[in-house]
């Protein structure tokens, strides 16, 4: 196991563990629907779940109930 020769200070620490990219969010937009989303998610719209401009779930279909 590594072991420092001196100390190093907290806020060194604490500068590297800092990632600006994870403070702001990316925002994609659907190339299908047009909607805002954030990357890597899946977004609803109008009822259907999309994901990369594919429908993943469709709730819009009527189920019929079986008696």
């Amino acid at each position: 196991m590594a072991h420092p020769k001196r100390k190093t200070s907290k806020t060194r620490r604490d500068k590297r563990r800092t990632h600006l990219k994870a403070a702001t969010p990316q925002i994609a937009t659907d190339s299908t629907t047009g909607e805002a989303h954030l990357y890597h998610r899946a977004h609803w719209h109008e009822g259907k779940l999309y994901y990369r401009g594919k429908v993943l779930i469709d709730n819009t279909e009527e189920v019929e109930a079986v008696e």
